[in-house]
């Protein structure tokens, strides 16, 4: 499968229709689930019929351009997990969303921020991207870490949706936050 995006020790490319059983064990650790279903994984059935149907159409949507995209560390191509660059489905192109899920082995080096940051500067530099937002749990202090080393700020507080009103820190709601072209410009000045 061809090559989305390079950083320095990632690679990221497009998700196969052959890839469900990376997301069926991504999605069954309960440490990565915590902030997203309180632990709780997603059928395997779900991933196979819903979620990879769902990400191959993004990508006939948005022309390769945008999406969710599987990690691999460039030195022994290991799934690391997947990140996310893209509009909402029926948003404005230029506003996208920045997103993460990673393996728990891969938690702590780094590798969520070094693949946003090369995400955001495609997304701002090449993509024609005005605007990326993130959204998290306001108790989800590690996710909230890396969109700030991004230069992202707190736009505002979210509710907690429905079916996360279960979760831990749930009460506390969630938090979006925002960075515009012009902000990553002056960061990269």
């Amino acid at each position: 499968m061809a090559t989305y995006l390079e950083s320095e020790r990632l690679t990221l490319r497009p998700f196969a229709a052959n890839d469900a059983d990376l997301l069926i064990e991504l999605d069954s650790d309960p440490a990565v689930m915590r902030y997203l279903t309180g632990g709780i994984p997603t059928p395997p059935e779900e991933v196979r019929d819903l979620v990879i149907p769902s990400i191959l159409s993004g990508y006939d949507r948005w022309d390769y351009e945008l999406g969710l995209f599987a990690a691999y560390e460039k030195h022994g191509g290991a799934f690391v997990g997947w990140f996310c660059l893209r509009p909402l489905r029926k948003g404005p192109r230029e506003e996208a969303e920045l997103g993460y899920r990673l393996r728990q082995a891969a938690w702590g080096r780094g590798y969520a921020t070094e693949a946003s940051q090369a995400l955001l500067a495609k997304g701002f530099a090449e993509l024609g991207i005005r605007m990326v937002w993130a959204d998290t749990m306001t108790v989800n202090r590690s996710s909230r870490n890396v969109m700030e080393k991004l230069g992202m700020t707190v736009a505002e507080s979210i509710p907690t949706p429905d079916e996360m009103t279960a979760v831990e820190g749930s009460e506390h709601g969630g938090v979006r936050y925002v960075i515009t072209k012009e902000q990553w410009k002056r960061r990269k000045a």
